[in-house]
Protein backbone atom coordinates (compact mmCIF):
# COMPACT_ATOMS: atom_id res chain seq x y z
CA UNK A 1 0.00 0.00 0.00
CA UNK A 2 1.53 3.32 -1.09
CA UNK A 3 2.28 5.66 1.86
CA UNK A 4 0.06 8.62 1.96
CA UNK A 5 2.06 12.37 1.48
CA UNK A 6 1.53 15.36 3.17
CA UNK A 7 0.47 18.81 1.69
CA UNK A 8 3.44 19.92 2.60
CA UNK A 9 5.94 17.18 1.49
CA UNK A 10 4.24 17.33 -1.61
CA UNK A 11 4.70 20.62 -2.30
CA UNK A 12 8.31 20.85 -1.43
CA UNK A 13 8.48 18.08 -3.60
CA UNK A 14 6.99 20.02 -6.65
CA UNK A 15 8.47 23.22 -5.97
CA UNK A 16 11.72 21.57 -6.80
CA UNK A 17 10.77 20.12 -9.38
CA UNK A 18 9.38 22.85 -11.00
CA UNK A 19 12.60 24.95 -10.25
CA UNK A 20 15.25 22.83 -11.98
CA UNK A 21 18.73 23.41 -11.78
CA UNK A 22 20.05 26.14 -13.62
CA UNK A 23 23.05 25.07 -15.90
CA UNK A 24 25.57 26.35 -17.91
CA UNK A 25 27.72 23.35 -19.84
CA UNK A 26 30.58 22.94 -20.42
CA UNK A 27 33.05 20.47 -21.43
CA UNK A 28 35.46 19.15 -18.83
CA UNK A 29 35.11 19.44 -15.27
CA UNK A 30 31.58 18.78 -13.21
CA UNK A 31 29.73 22.32 -12.31
CA UNK A 32 30.57 24.10 -9.44
CA UNK A 33 26.90 23.35 -7.43
CA UNK A 34 25.61 25.51 -5.02
CA UNK A 35 22.41 24.63 -2.70
CA UNK A 36 20.15 27.23 -1.18
CA UNK A 37 18.84 25.60 2.06
CA UNK A 38 15.68 28.12 2.65
CA UNK A 39 12.17 28.13 4.22
CA UNK A 40 10.12 27.34 1.04
CA UNK A 41 6.95 27.15 2.94
CA UNK A 42 6.71 28.53 6.75
CA UNK A 43 6.88 31.93 8.86
CA UNK A 44 10.28 32.80 6.96
CA UNK A 45 9.16 32.11 3.43
CA UNK A 46 8.80 35.74 2.71
CA UNK A 47 12.15 36.42 3.93
CA UNK A 48 13.73 33.35 2.18
CA UNK A 49 12.00 30.67 -0.04
CA UNK A 50 11.41 31.00 -3.87
CA UNK A 51 13.43 34.77 -3.50
CA UNK A 52 16.29 33.28 -2.22
CA UNK A 53 16.59 30.52 -4.76
CA UNK A 54 15.73 33.06 -7.60
CA UNK A 55 18.64 35.11 -6.40
CA UNK A 56 21.41 32.79 -6.33
CA UNK A 57 20.44 31.84 -9.84
CA UNK A 58 20.84 34.97 -10.95
CA UNK A 59 24.24 34.87 -9.53
CA UNK A 60 24.54 31.85 -11.53
CA UNK A 61 24.07 33.57 -14.42
CA UNK A 62 25.55 36.57 -13.96
CA UNK A 63 29.02 34.78 -13.14
CA UNK A 64 28.55 32.87 -16.58
CA UNK A 65 28.35 35.52 -18.74
CA UNK A 66 31.77 36.63 -16.64
CA UNK A 67 33.13 33.02 -17.17
CA UNK A 68 31.14 30.61 -19.44
CA UNK A 69 33.94 27.86 -20.04
CA UNK A 70 32.72 27.60 -15.71
CA UNK A 71 29.64 25.50 -15.48
CA UNK A 72 27.35 26.06 -12.53
CA UNK A 73 23.94 25.06 -11.19
CA UNK A 74 21.94 26.01 -8.09
CA UNK A 75 19.39 22.75 -6.09
CA UNK A 76 17.30 24.11 -3.38
CA UNK A 77 15.77 22.71 0.03
CA UNK A 78 13.36 23.04 2.35
CA UNK A 79 14.51 22.63 5.69
CA UNK A 80 11.13 23.25 7.66
CA UNK A 81 12.50 25.31 9.97
CA UNK A 82 13.74 22.21 11.50
CA UNK A 83 17.30 21.99 12.25
CA UNK A 84 17.78 18.00 12.11
CA UNK A 85 16.56 18.10 9.07
CA UNK A 86 18.56 21.29 7.83
CA UNK A 87 21.46 19.20 8.97
CA UNK A 88 20.52 15.84 7.14
CA UNK A 89 19.97 17.40 3.69
CA UNK A 90 22.99 19.64 3.92
CA UNK A 91 25.22 16.75 4.54
CA UNK A 92 23.37 14.73 2.33
CA UNK A 93 24.36 17.26 -0.39
CA UNK A 94 28.24 17.81 0.86
CA UNK A 95 28.42 13.47 1.25
CA UNK A 96 26.17 12.50 -1.97
CA UNK A 97 25.30 15.83 -4.32
CA UNK A 98 28.65 16.75 -4.79
CA UNK A 99 27.22 20.50 -3.59
CA UNK A 100 30.32 22.54 -2.84
CA UNK A 101 28.54 25.66 -1.06
CA UNK A 102 25.47 26.36 0.83
CA UNK A 103 23.83 29.36 0.89
CA UNK A 104 20.80 31.49 2.57
CA UNK A 105 19.90 29.09 5.94
CA UNK A 106 17.34 31.74 7.82
CA UNK A 107 18.14 30.11 10.98
CA UNK A 108 20.54 30.69 13.54
CA UNK A 109 20.62 27.24 15.37
CA UNK A 110 20.74 25.51 12.05
CA UNK A 111 23.42 27.93 10.57
CA UNK A 112 25.74 27.04 13.82
CA UNK A 113 25.25 23.53 12.40
CA UNK A 114 26.27 23.75 9.29
CA UNK A 115 29.01 26.35 9.89
CA UNK A 116 30.30 22.94 12.03
CA UNK A 117 29.85 20.55 8.80
CA UNK A 118 31.33 22.75 6.49
CA UNK A 119 34.69 22.85 8.08
CA UNK A 120 34.65 18.88 8.62
CA UNK A 121 33.81 18.58 4.94
CA UNK A 122 36.33 20.91 3.81
CA UNK A 123 33.35 22.93 1.84
CA UNK A 124 31.68 26.37 2.08
CA UNK A 125 28.85 27.73 3.66
CA UNK A 126 27.11 30.93 3.08
CA UNK A 127 25.50 32.62 5.44
CA UNK A 128 23.40 35.67 4.89
CA UNK A 129 19.77 34.95 6.18
CA UNK A 130 21.45 34.29 9.70
CA UNK A 131 21.65 36.90 12.86
CA UNK A 132 23.85 35.24 15.61
CA UNK A 133 26.82 37.06 15.66
CA UNK A 134 28.63 34.25 16.77
CA UNK A 135 29.51 32.77 13.40
CA UNK A 136 32.07 35.05 13.10
CA UNK A 137 33.10 35.17 17.10
CA UNK A 138 33.37 31.89 19.01
CA UNK A 139 32.03 29.86 15.86
CA UNK A 140 33.99 31.61 13.44
CA UNK A 141 36.13 29.09 10.96
CA UNK A 142 37.84 29.03 7.88
CA UNK A 143 34.55 27.55 5.49
CA UNK A 144 32.14 30.08 6.45
CA UNK A 145 31.23 33.95 5.63
CA UNK A 146 28.45 35.96 6.81
CA UNK A 147 26.65 38.39 4.80
CA UNK A 148 24.00 41.34 5.22
CA UNK A 149 23.83 41.68 9.34
CA UNK A 150 24.22 39.98 12.59
CA UNK A 151 22.46 40.44 16.00
CA UNK A 152 25.63 43.16 16.80
CA UNK A 153 25.20 45.54 13.94
CA UNK A 154 21.31 45.24 13.99
CA UNK A 155 21.98 46.60 18.04
CA UNK A 156 24.53 48.84 17.42
CA UNK A 157 21.99 50.62 14.29
CA UNK A 158 19.03 50.81 16.44
CA UNK A 159 19.55 50.62 19.84
CA UNK A 160 21.87 53.61 19.16
CA UNK A 161 19.42 55.10 17.38
CA UNK A 162 16.87 55.46 19.96
CA UNK A 163 19.07 56.21 22.77
CA UNK A 164 20.07 59.18 20.82
CA UNK A 165 16.24 59.72 21.44
CA UNK A 166 16.11 59.94 25.03
CA UNK A 167 14.55 56.42 25.34
CA UNK A 168 16.22 54.49 27.87
CA UNK A 169 14.08 51.74 29.75
CA UNK A 170 13.44 48.55 27.54
CA UNK A 171 11.72 45.68 27.07
CA UNK A 172 12.23 42.14 24.85
CA UNK A 173 9.99 40.18 23.64
CA UNK A 174 12.27 37.72 21.74
CA UNK A 175 12.00 34.29 20.08
CA UNK A 176 13.48 31.45 22.59
CA UNK A 177 16.19 30.54 20.45
CA UNK A 178 19.60 31.55 18.86
CA UNK A 179 18.75 34.71 17.12
CA UNK A 180 16.33 36.03 20.03
CA UNK A 181 19.20 35.29 22.28
CA UNK A 182 21.81 37.40 20.37
CA UNK A 183 20.36 40.07 19.45
CA UNK A 184 18.95 40.15 23.42
CA UNK A 185 22.73 40.56 24.22
CA UNK A 186 23.96 42.51 21.85
CA UNK A 187 21.38 45.06 22.40
CA UNK A 188 21.65 44.95 26.45
CA UNK A 189 24.62 45.71 26.45
CA UNK A 190 24.50 48.71 24.04
CA UNK A 191 21.92 49.64 26.38
CA UNK A 192 24.02 49.31 29.43
CA UNK A 193 26.77 51.47 28.12
CA UNK A 194 24.90 53.90 27.66
CA UNK A 195 23.47 54.35 30.78
CA UNK A 196 19.89 52.79 29.83
CA UNK A 197 18.11 49.78 31.60
CA UNK A 198 16.27 47.12 30.45
CA UNK A 199 13.54 46.11 32.46
CA UNK A 200 12.46 42.52 31.19
CA UNK A 201 12.79 39.98 29.00
CA UNK A 202 9.68 37.95 27.67
CA UNK A 203 10.89 34.49 25.47
CA UNK A 204 8.23 32.89 23.48
CA UNK A 205 9.18 29.31 21.84
CA UNK A 206 9.45 29.05 18.11
CA UNK A 207 7.57 29.09 16.11
CA UNK A 208 5.40 31.70 18.09
CA UNK A 209 2.03 30.20 19.85
CA UNK A 210 0.13 32.97 17.41
CA UNK A 211 -1.21 34.80 20.61
CA UNK A 212 1.31 36.98 22.10
CA UNK A 213 -1.26 38.60 24.43
CA UNK A 214 0.62 37.68 27.82
CA UNK A 215 4.07 38.70 26.79
CA UNK A 216 2.75 41.83 25.60
CA UNK A 217 0.88 42.64 28.81
CA UNK A 218 4.01 41.73 30.64
CA UNK A 219 5.84 44.61 28.30
CA UNK A 220 2.92 46.74 28.92
CA UNK A 221 3.40 46.26 32.92
CA UNK A 222 6.96 46.91 33.03
CA UNK A 223 6.90 50.72 32.46
CA UNK A 224 9.63 50.38 29.44
CA UNK A 225 9.63 53.22 27.24
CA UNK A 226 10.25 50.76 24.26
CA UNK A 227 9.55 47.48 23.76
CA UNK A 228 11.66 45.59 21.32
CA UNK A 229 10.77 42.86 18.74
CA UNK A 230 13.66 40.21 18.87
CA UNK A 231 11.45 37.68 16.65
CA UNK A 232 11.11 37.54 12.72
CA UNK A 233 8.64 36.28 10.66
CA UNK A 234 4.99 35.74 10.90
CA UNK A 235 6.17 35.82 14.69
CA UNK A 236 6.91 39.94 14.49
CA UNK A 237 4.11 40.45 12.24
CA UNK A 238 1.95 38.89 15.18
CA UNK A 239 2.97 40.95 17.26
CA UNK A 240 3.30 44.00 15.96
CA UNK A 241 -0.71 43.55 15.02
CA UNK A 242 -1.27 42.56 18.88
CA UNK A 243 0.24 45.40 20.45
CA UNK A 244 -1.63 47.55 18.44
CA UNK A 245 -4.42 45.89 19.73
CA UNK A 246 -3.59 46.12 23.35
CA UNK A 247 -3.21 50.13 22.58
CA UNK A 248 1.36 49.94 23.27
CA UNK A 249 1.97 52.62 20.44
CA UNK A 250 -0.94 54.70 21.19
CA UNK A 251 0.13 54.67 25.05
CA UNK A 252 3.34 56.36 24.29
CA UNK A 253 5.10 52.90 24.33
CA UNK A 254 7.87 53.42 20.98
CA UNK A 255 7.65 49.58 19.14
CA UNK A 256 10.89 48.67 17.58
CA UNK A 257 12.06 45.82 15.83
CA UNK A 258 15.46 44.92 15.09
CA UNK A 259 15.16 42.32 12.27
CA UNK A 260 12.03 43.71 10.12
CA UNK A 261 12.21 43.86 6.07
CA UNK A 262 10.05 44.79 3.87
CA UNK A 263 8.24 41.40 3.54
CA UNK A 264 6.82 42.15 7.38
CA UNK A 265 5.91 45.62 6.69
CA UNK A 266 3.85 44.52 3.49
CA UNK A 267 2.16 41.90 5.46
CA UNK A 268 1.38 44.34 8.83
CA UNK A 269 0.38 47.40 6.91
CA UNK A 270 1.62 51.16 7.39
CA UNK A 271 -1.13 51.70 9.63
CA UNK A 272 -0.11 49.09 12.07
CA UNK A 273 4.07 49.14 11.35
CA UNK A 274 4.08 53.61 11.12
CA UNK A 275 6.70 54.60 12.76
CA UNK A 276 8.95 51.54 14.13
CA UNK A 277 12.03 51.69 13.25
CA UNK A 278 14.46 48.63 12.25
CA UNK A 279 18.06 48.11 10.39
CA UNK A 280 18.71 46.46 6.84
CA UNK A 281 21.44 45.75 5.13
CA UNK A 282 19.15 46.11 1.98
CA UNK A 283 16.74 48.35 1.07
CA UNK A 284 15.19 47.53 -2.80
CA UNK A 285 14.24 51.28 -3.16
CA UNK A 286 17.48 52.38 -2.01
CA UNK A 287 18.86 53.44 -5.61
CA UNK A 288 18.63 52.67 -9.68
CA UNK A 289 20.92 49.43 -9.02
CA UNK A 290 18.62 47.82 -6.01
CA UNK A 291 15.61 48.63 -8.36
CA UNK A 292 17.00 46.56 -11.17
CA UNK A 293 17.84 43.78 -9.05
CA UNK A 294 14.70 43.75 -8.12
CA UNK A 295 12.71 43.82 -11.33
CA UNK A 296 14.83 40.87 -12.18
CA UNK A 297 13.16 38.67 -9.30
CA UNK A 298 10.06 39.95 -9.39
CA UNK A 299 8.76 37.46 -12.27
CA UNK A 300 9.61 34.44 -9.83
CA UNK A 301 8.48 36.15 -6.91
CA UNK A 302 5.00 37.31 -7.57
CA UNK A 303 5.49 40.84 -6.93
CA UNK A 304 7.39 40.37 -3.70
CA UNK A 305 10.00 42.95 -3.16
CA UNK A 306 13.26 41.40 -2.03
CA UNK A 307 14.46 41.40 1.72
CA UNK A 308 17.99 42.04 2.79
CA UNK A 309 18.67 37.94 3.24
CA UNK A 310 17.33 37.67 -0.54
CA UNK A 311 19.85 40.19 -1.72
CA UNK A 312 22.25 38.82 0.64
CA UNK A 313 22.32 35.44 -0.94
CA UNK A 314 22.80 36.90 -4.52
CA UNK A 315 26.09 38.75 -3.51
CA UNK A 316 27.60 36.16 -1.39
CA UNK A 317 27.11 33.51 -4.37
CA UNK A 318 28.42 35.94 -6.98
CA UNK A 319 31.54 36.55 -4.98
CA UNK A 320 32.16 32.41 -4.26
CA UNK A 321 32.01 31.88 -7.50
CA UNK A 322 34.26 34.78 -8.56
CA UNK A 323 36.62 33.59 -5.41
CA UNK A 324 36.29 30.22 -6.60
CA UNK A 325 37.48 30.55 -10.21
CA UNK A 326 40.19 32.74 -9.09
CA UNK A 327 41.45 29.89 -6.93
CA UNK A 328 40.93 27.38 -9.90
CA UNK A 329 37.85 24.86 -10.12
CA UNK A 330 39.57 21.97 -9.89
CA UNK A 331 40.76 23.13 -6.08
CA UNK A 332 37.50 24.92 -5.76
CA UNK A 333 35.75 21.63 -5.95
CA UNK A 334 37.89 19.96 -3.06
CA UNK A 335 38.81 22.48 -0.91
CA UNK A 336 36.33 25.02 0.60
CA UNK A 337 38.99 26.49 2.84
CA UNK A 338 41.06 27.63 -0.14
CA UNK A 339 37.89 29.45 -1.67
CA UNK A 340 37.02 31.48 1.40
CA UNK A 341 40.40 32.39 1.83
CA UNK A 342 40.21 33.81 -1.82
CA UNK A 343 37.12 35.38 -1.32
CA UNK A 344 38.88 37.18 1.95
CA UNK A 345 41.41 38.06 -0.41
CA UNK A 346 38.74 40.01 -3.61
CA UNK A 347 37.25 42.76 -3.16
CA UNK A 348 33.07 42.26 -3.15
CA UNK A 349 32.38 44.17 -5.97
CA UNK A 350 28.62 43.53 -6.68
CA UNK A 351 26.11 46.56 -6.99
CA UNK A 352 24.37 45.97 -3.75
CA UNK A 353 26.97 45.54 -1.46
CA UNK A 354 29.82 46.57 -3.00
CA UNK A 355 32.45 47.64 -2.83
CA UNK A 356 33.51 45.87 0.38
CA UNK A 357 35.91 43.17 1.84
CA UNK A 358 35.40 40.05 3.93
CA UNK A 359 36.78 40.47 7.34
CA UNK A 360 39.67 37.70 8.91
CA UNK A 361 36.65 36.99 10.40
CA UNK A 362 34.36 36.01 7.71
CA UNK A 363 32.19 39.19 8.23
CA UNK A 364 31.40 40.85 5.04
CA UNK A 365 32.13 44.76 6.35
CA UNK A 366 29.05 46.11 4.85
CA UNK A 367 26.80 49.43 5.54
CA UNK A 368 23.79 49.23 7.99
CA UNK A 369 20.90 51.08 7.15
CA UNK A 370 18.58 52.82 10.04
CA UNK A 371 14.83 52.74 8.41
CA UNK A 372 11.77 53.99 10.04
CA UNK A 373 8.04 52.70 8.00
CA UNK A 374 6.42 55.33 6.59
CA UNK A 375 2.68 56.37 8.14
CA UNK A 376 0.07 55.66 5.29
CA UNK A 377 -0.10 59.29 4.01
CA UNK A 378 3.33 59.33 3.33
CA UNK A 379 3.49 56.79 0.85
CA UNK A 380 4.11 57.43 -2.79
CA UNK A 381 3.82 54.41 -4.24
CA UNK A 382 3.16 50.63 -3.75
CA UNK A 383 5.93 49.14 -1.81
CA UNK A 384 6.76 52.73 -0.48
CA UNK A 385 7.34 51.57 3.13
CA UNK A 386 10.53 53.23 4.62
CA UNK A 387 12.56 56.05 5.06
CA UNK A 388 16.68 55.17 5.11
CA UNK A 389 17.08 57.67 8.42
CA UNK A 390 20.80 57.23 9.09
CA UNK A 391 23.67 55.37 7.94
CA UNK A 392 26.08 53.10 9.83
CA UNK A 393 29.56 52.37 8.46
CA UNK A 394 31.05 48.69 8.71
CA UNK A 395 33.64 49.72 11.21
CA UNK A 396 30.84 50.67 14.09
CA UNK A 397 28.14 48.50 12.84
CA UNK A 398 30.12 45.15 13.40
CA UNK A 399 31.87 43.84 16.32
CA UNK A 400 35.60 44.56 15.85
CA UNK A 401 37.61 41.30 15.41
CA UNK A 402 39.66 41.38 18.46
CA UNK A 403 36.17 41.64 20.93
CA UNK A 404 34.47 38.21 19.29
CA UNK A 405 36.70 35.70 20.55
CA UNK A 406 37.12 34.38 17.14
CA UNK A 407 40.51 32.28 16.88
CA UNK A 408 41.48 32.52 12.78
CA UNK A 409 44.52 34.79 12.27
CA UNK A 410 43.03 38.16 11.68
Amino acid sequence: MPHPVSRRAFMTAAAAALAAPAVVRAQGEGPLRIGVLADMNGPYANLSGVSAVTAVRLAAEDFGKERPDIPVEVVQGDFQLKPDIGLAVARNWFDNGEVHAIADLPMSALALGVSQLAREKNRVALFSGTATEDLTGRYCGPNHVHWTYDSHAMAATVANAIMDRGLDSWFFIAADYAMGASVVRDASAIIGRRGGKVLGVARHPFPGPGDFSSYLLQAQQSGARVVCFANAGEDLVNCVKQANEFGLAAGGITLTAMLMDVPQVHSMGLKEARGMFCSTAFYWDRDGATRAFTARLLPATKGLRPSQNVAGAYSAALHYLRAAAAAGVPQARRDGAAVVAKMKELEVSDPLFGPARVAPNGRLMNRMYLCQVRRPEEQRYDWDYVTIAGVTPPEQAFRPMAEGACRLPA
